[in-house]
């Protein structure tokens, strides 16, 4: 061996000894994650939970009675978890975009390899970000923290897809829980498929909380037990339509209990009791600066979560955030934020429903009777909200008194302080976190090109934030008297402005596209596509024959993906779709679109794809829009899970 060669050696030896030595005094740390399901759980005192054990996990440890995921929707939640940051500052909110971060910006796991961690995820990952090569030590069905070199800490988690959405309305099943002592919500009708749907969601939640057992014991049958802090959550509120996909507390609220035994307790949060149960406000966006508090790492102060243990944390904040944006092919944007008490959500788009036509929800026996009854007349006011247009611009529920959020006090006059109190929130972290998604689409893409969305939402010449916020909020206030101010920004020198301001007259209807025809008419030369699509539709809509004719043709020349992109036809497509029957001219085009175009990912490719077959095949449920004669669709190739 030579002198070079046996140096080489030798310090690598002792880099991993070091490395080893270092690590050897750090907990191990699991984590068991299941899909799809709220606190509806014995230890959060649901009688109709089957779950002992997490039940038995929150006696001996501690469960946090307000902890929120940031996304309703399983993808987003994840990106936020990994990577410490809001999809909304991330750009990664938007389902299935896969955006690249900066290379400053690390997810957890780099950080507890640094540290000596053998890292595992079994098994699923889903995230909108990119992320980088060997990121986990093993990351599949197999990866399991026993595969570690001996006496090396780790991180592992273990999630269970059993509770999962597509499990809720699988068939057939064997019924354990009683679809007649089932509580059913005041937002869904009481309907045998409705109780059938909620008994077999319990029962998947059982099975479920069966897999973190079997991991408990493999845990305590390896000695562990005593060095092992535990961490158990679900990634979003249930599967159940008005729970997964909405930024409410339905959508938002899971259960989370953590352990830390003797040896690990002086790492725990600082109101850990044994069996107690923690006021604190916690957040997904908060787990990765945990995590490091935890392993002795001081946590990055771009990172925009707090830590609530270990060395590192926090005192408790004052509020939790949520967020909604696209959901496969259907367009939304919506901001939520809680103290605890009351929740408060603004709708930036108060013209599409809170629930939209997502194929895959609409696979749920619940959600079809729920719409079929909505559309006979027979569903009261609670039930009807989920599918009405407009959305009211501003919502705020009382936990406290109105549990399934139902009563919107947000015109009431004694709740004004709490609106004005949430919605400065709401605004402020806006700002705080620089929320890159009021942004279109398209524009988030090609204003990053060379960047990324995190680093352009920090460029004020790229993004200029405030004006495109404030034109958001103008626009989507539905307020008339903002008309005459949204005319003049049709002509503002950013086209993200622009687009809103079109779409604050397609929000406001009829009048307000026929009192700045001509305006709209300009815009339809616009140089940005998104400007464009808008106007057509607005035009579309609500303009004389002549006027759809021609806005029509920008339609149909903005629809193809070869020509424009994947993102530009979605928006196009989205577009005609809203048009319904106005649109029927140009159904045997669209027929013969090829689906194949430019786009961010290849997980974009069933979008347009779906919108073709909604377009020309029509559904026997449709969304509502403001005009006569609307559009559907049927299951799409490749599901939103």
């Amino acid at each position: 061996m030579s002198h070079t060669l046996g140096t080489s050696v030798v310090l690598g030896l002792s880099l991993i000894l070091c490395a080893t030595s270092v690590a050897a005094d750090k907990p191990n740390i699991l984590w068991l994650t299941s899909e799809d399901h709220g606190p509806e759980m014995g230890c959060y005192g649901d009688a109709n939970a089957r779950t002992p054990n997490i039940d038995a996990l929150a006696a001996k440890g501690m469960l946090f009675k307000r902890a929120w995921s940031v996304a309703p929707v399983c993808a987003p939640a994840r990106s936020v978890i990994i990577s410490g940051l809001y999809t909304s500052s991330s750009g990664g909110q938007h389902m299935r975009s896969m955006v690249p971060l900066p290379d400053s910006v690390r997810l957890y796991p780099q950080y507890l390899r640094d540290a000596g961690y053998y890292c595992t995820n079994n098994s699923k990952e889903d995230f909108n970000v990119q992320k980088p090569k060997q990121l986990w030590n093993a990351s599949s069905g197999t990866a399991h923290w026993r595969n570690r070199p001996e006496g090396q800490p780790f991180f592992a988690i273990f999630n269970s897809t059993k509770s999962h959405e597509s499990q809720i309305r699988t068939r057939p099943h064997k019924q354990v829980a009683d679809p007649a002592k089932m509580r059913v919500p005041a937002y869904h009708p009481d309907t045998p498929e409705v109780r059938q749907d909620w008994a077999q969601y319990y029962d998947k939640v059982s099975e479920a909380d069966e897999d973190a057992g079997k991991h408990l014991k493999e845990i305590e049958a390896a000695g562990l037990a005593a060095d092992t802090i535990v961490f158990y959550y679900g990634d979003h509120g249930s599967g159940m339509p008005r729970s997964k996909r909405w930024p409410c507390n339905s959508g938002l609220h899971v259960p989370m209990v953590v352990f830390f035994p003797e040896k690990w307790k002086h790492l725990a949060p600082k109101e850990y009791q044994p069996g107690g149960k923690s006021d604190r406000m916690v957040s997904f966006v908060d787990l990765a600066p945990t995590l490091l508090s935890i392993v002795g790492i001081e946590p990055p102060a771009w990172m925009q979560g707090h830590a609530f243990a270990g060395s590192f944390q926090t005192e408790p904040q004052p509020f939790l955030f949520g967020e909604r944006g696209r959901m496969d092919e259907r367009m939304d944007l919506v901001r939520s934020v809680t103290d605890g008490r009351y929740v408060y959500l603004r709708n930036y788009f108060p013209h599409v429903s809170q629930g939209q036509r997502v194929a895959y929800q609409f696979e749920t026996p619940t959600t079809r009777v729920w719409r079929s009854q909505f559309d006979e007349g027979k569903t009261n006011d609670a039930q009807s909200i989920f599918w009405r247009v407009p959305k009211p611009p501003e919502e705020l529920y009382d936990l406290q008194h109105d549990r399934d959020e139902v009563r919107n006090l947000a015109s009431h006059s004694e709740h004004q302080e709490t609106l004005e109190r949430l919605r400065s929130a709401q605004r402020k972290h806006l700002v705080s976190i620089r929320d890159v998604c009021f942004l279109p689409e398209a524009e988030l893409h090609s204003r990053t090109v060379g960047s990324t969305p995190y680093e352009l939402a920090r460029n004020d010449a790229k993004y200029p934030m405030d004006r495109i916020v404030a034109a958001a909020e103008l626009a989507s206030n539905l307020d008339s008297a903002a008309l005459a101010e949204l005319k003049k920004l049709l002509n503002d020198s950013d086209s993200a402005v622009r687009w809103w301001a079109s779409l604050g007259h397609l929000m406001r209807g009829q009048a307000a596209v026929a009192a700045n025809q001509e305006a709209l008419q300009n815009a339809l030369q616009d140089e940005a596509s998104p400007v464009r699509i808008v106007a057509a539709q607005a035009l579309g809509m609500f303009g004389d024959d002549a006027t759809t004719a021609i806005a029509l043709n920008v339609l149909r020349d903005l629809s193809s993906p070869q020509k424009n992109g994947v993102l530009v036809s979605m928006s196009a497509l989205a577009a005609i779709e809203a048009l319904g029957d106005r649109a029927n001219s140009l159904h045997p085009f669209v027929l013969k679109l090829d689906p194949n175009g430019d786009s961010p990912d290849e997980r974009y490719n069933s979008y347009v794809p779906r919108l073709i077959q909604n377009i020309t095949a029509g559904s026997e449920f449709k969304d509502l829009v403001p005009v006569q004669g609307k559009a559907g669709g049927k299951k799409a190739n490749r599901k939103e899970k």
